[in-house]
């Protein structure tokens, strides 16, 4: 885990390192950016954002339900309440902010136009422009005039040669005109007004000035793109409005007169449906005390028809009468009973006998008559007990019976009579009580409906009387639609552009637009870079690298403190442990070979070879690249070599032999003539007695060989090689060539393979560089060329 986590550090060093030696183009673009950012921060017009809350009245204030809303007791319109987004919705509306533009005037403006940017002066204007009156294109069409003061009392008016309008405006050719006075235009009539004599006099001659009146939809659209409008919470009916402007007051006054029409236009909106409940509720007056009259009419006409006023009272009465006349016929049939009764006991009684006395009303003739009756019997019933029938008291009082009998039977039938003739006339009275009572439920009906009929007129007159008045009261108290909680108050802090956001996006653009160019740059570029670029590619030991080196063409001294030199140390120090496995006494045979041409491995052969010289070493540099030898690039060489030594059976091979003047134990075989059978020439078994002699005289035999990739000489004398170096050139190289090299290590085909990576770049290693002390060089990255060069251009 600890070894991971050291290769992903050490990943990670080399990421962040490839960026920082590009450090110049980072500061070159980071500058850039922000010298950009302060120039569009230097003329950019600053945003300033105003915001008003207000308060949406619960009910509805639109629709069924405010025309309704005087019946809002019968049921109509009920249960609609006011929804907040409907109100949001008017409020964002065209029409309300084409009024609102109206009344402000908001698409007529005077411009100030400086170097660079123009600004809308609004209430800072010296000089205002009032419209007497509008023709109906003002509100379509767009124009501008440049003002210019001239004296005064005179300024000149001219049409913008880039107006939308191609006709001219102005009705008139001259362009001189008076403050305060009409001029004349296809938009309307206008004046021109001076606000601030001041600021006209401190005018110079370059200060322009700009009236503009544009479109009235296009200018209500800007302002209903920019206006913001959100209820601030969901649990109730508060409202905020915001406008970004760059005026801070002209967004200010838009809120507040926005707010304002709304108002008023709600309030106009229940005024006249208060106003149309009114006349309605008039008509339907007028028209139901018409219905009213005449249904009382039919009521005074049924109740003077049938004697009636009121049909329950008399009814009543009518009842209690018929009831009052049939008890009376009883009490008379009774009486008259009684009366025949007594009539028939008169006829059949003795004159001892008693007459029944109570059954008579006392108010009767016949019940005195029967009272002294009766004492007369029972004066004679006493009499008889003491004296006989023939005593003359008793004769006496026979005769007065009979008499007073004869007297109480005629009073009888006079009062059976009178009997008979009340009970005919009760019954009578009767009868007409119970025709009339038979009539009542008839008229009772009849008097409903015109009664019914009666009640619905007067209840639904009653009812519209008293709506009048409510409509009436509603419409002298009309209230507003929304309360204002804040008024419009812009911020003193713009809200763009915001100079700490635009700063460090300018820094942050400015690190990427390098970085991007740079990881392209690494994307795209297959090429080998580093070491790194070999890790995961290739299972062939690793010697080491060769940075660039400044003096390609010259050999390595033995003094020489160089990154190169150091590298080419560290390289031999690395074949020593290649050398581990090869079992043998004679000299130590590396050959060195590469994918294409170009890519150094005749310079490391050279230098290499010259490396292993300062060792004291006898050291053979032999030149098998027979197609297009080099190695006489670095050294002044015979032309006799190699192939001459092949293509000869005269030649000897120490004659052939070059020692270097520099060096005590450097030699160098060069490749010789190039021969036109170079593959057969190789094949010849010279080679094998070539090698063999050179590893009986020398140490080390360095081979420079031809490219694997384009021909096959390499792989013919690869066998005698003790070491394969295989030289990869940075920069050059693509990564996937890499196959070439592992197919060869994997078949077996070069003995002993490790790979040597030439030209890198120095600052782009691990630790500390190569080299120490005063000799160690610098090396130049392609950004740091591209910088110089750019430098030199500016210089």
């Amino acid at each position: 885990m600890l070894q991971e986590d050291n290769e992903e550090n050490l990943d990670f060093k080399a990421i962040v390192t490839k960026y920082i030696v590009h450090w110049k183009w980072f500061l070159v673009s980071v500058l850039v950016c922000v010298t950009i950012a302060y120039i569009y921060l230097r003329y950019a017009p600053t945003q300033f954002q105003a915001s008003t809350t207000i308060l949406v009245k619960d009910e509805k204030r639109g629709g069924i339900s405010s025309e309704l809303s005087a019946f809002a007791d019968m049921g109509l319109g009920t249960g609609l309440k006011n929804n907040v987004d409907n109100e949001i919705e008017i409020l964002k509306s065209r029409v309300l902010a084409e009024n609102t533009v109206k009344k402000l005037q908001l698409n007529v403006s005077i411009i100030s136009h400086g170097k660079v940017v123009a600004t809308d002066l609004y209430s800072k204007a010296p000089i205002a422009i009032r419209f007497l009156s509008k023709t109906p294109e003002f509100y379509i069409q767009s124009a501008s005039w440049t003002f210019k003061p001239m004296t005064s009392n005179t300024f000149e008016l001219k049409a913008v040669e880039d107006d939308v309008v191609k006709e001219p405006v102005l009705l008139t050719k001259n362009t001189l005109f008076e403050y305060g006075k009409p001029i004349q235009s296809k938009l309307g009539v206008f004046m021109v007004y001076v606000l601030e004599p001041n600021g006209l006099q401190a005018m110079s001659e370059e200060s322009i000035l700009t009236i503009d009146i544009r479109s009235l939809k296009n200018v209500a659209d800007s302002f209903r793109k920019r206006l913001k409008v959100s209820p601030l919470s969901k649990t109730s009916s508060v409202v905020e409005l915001s406008l970004v402007d760059p005026i801070q007051k002209k967004a200010e006054d838009y809120l507040d007169n926005l707010i304002s029409i709304y108002n008023d236009n709600a309030v106009s909106d229940k005024n006249t449906i208060s106003l149309k409940t009114s006349e309605f509720i008039n008509k339907r007056l007028a028209l139901i005390t018409e219905e009213l009259d005449g249904v009382e009419k039919d009521v005074e006409r049924f109740k003077t028809a049938n004697d009636l006023t009121d049909i329950e009272s008399q009814a009543k009465l009518f009842v209690e009468g018929s009831g009052e006349y049939n008890k009376k016929s009883l009490e008379a049939a009774i009486q008259w009973n009684i009366v025949v009764s007594m009539l028939d006991f008169l006829k059949t009684s003795a004159p001892s006998d008693l007459l029944p006395a109570t059954l008579i009303p006392n108010e009767a003739e016949a019940s005195s008559l029967i009272a002294s009756y009766n004492e007369l019997v029972l004066r004679r019933n006493r009499l008889v007990k003491s004296a006989s029938a023939a005593n003359p008291t008793i004769i006496a009082l026979d005769q007065q019976i009979a008499s007073l009998k004869a007297n109480v039977q005629s009073s009888l039938q006079r009062l059976k009579a009178t009997l008979n003739i009340q009970k005919q006339n009760l019954v009578a009275n009767e009868g007409v009580f119970n025709q009339k009572i038979n009539k009542i439920p008839l008229q009772e009906r009849q008097f409903r409906v015109i009664a019914r009929q009666q009640k619905v007129k007067e209840e639904l007159y009653l009812y519209l009387l008293k709506k009048r008045e409510e409509t009436a009261l509603s419409l002298s108290a009309t209230e507003a639609n929304a309360r204002v909680i804040d008024n419009a108050l812009a911020s003193d802090t713009p809200v763009s552009p915001k100079k700490s956001i635009l700063y460090l996006a300018a820094m942050l653009i400015g690190l990427l637009i390098p970085f991007v160019i740079i990881y392209l740059h690494d994307l795209l570029d297959t090429k080998i870079k580093s070491r790194l670029d070999l890790e995961g590619k290739t299972n062939m030991p690793f010697i080491g690298d060769l940075p660039t080196s400044l003096t390609p063409h010259e050999l390595m001294q033995i003094q020489s403190r160089s990154s190169t030199a150091e590298a080419l140390r560290i390289i031999r120090t690395n074949l020593e442990f290649m050398f581990a496995s090869v079992f043998g006494t004679g000299a130590k045979t590396i050959f060195l070979t590469s994918t294409f041409p170009k890519e150094g491995k005749t310079f490391v052969s050279v230098n290499l070879a010259a490396t292993f010289a300062f060792s004291k070493k006898r050291v053979v540099l032999v030149g098998l690249d027979i197609r297009n030898p080099r190695i006489d690039d670095y050294i002044n060489l015979p032309s006799k070599g190699v192939t001459n030594y092949l293509a000869s059976d005269t030649l000897e091979l120490k004659d052939l032999i070059y020692k270097h003047p520099d060096y005590d134990s450097f030699y160098i075989l060069p490749a010789g003539v190039i021969p036109p059978n170079p593959a057969e020439l190789l094949m010849s078994n010279k080679v094998n007695l070539l090698f063999e002699q050179l590893k009986k005289d020398f140490d080390y035999v360095i081979v420079d060989t031809a490219p694997v990739s384009l021909i096959t000489d390499t792989l013919i004398i690869a066998h005698h090689a003790d070491c394969f170096v295989y030289v990869a050139r940075a920069n050059f190289l693509d990564k996937q060539m890499l196959q070439i090299p592992n197919q060869l290590n994997k078949e077996k085909k070069l003995p002993n393979m490790c790979l040597l990576l030439n030209d890198t770049d120095s600052t782009k290693g691990y630790g500390y560089g190569y080299g120490y002390g005063v000799n160690q060089v610098k090396e130049v990255t392609w950004s740091d060329k591209i910088f110089n060069k750019f430098k030199n251009f500016k210089r």
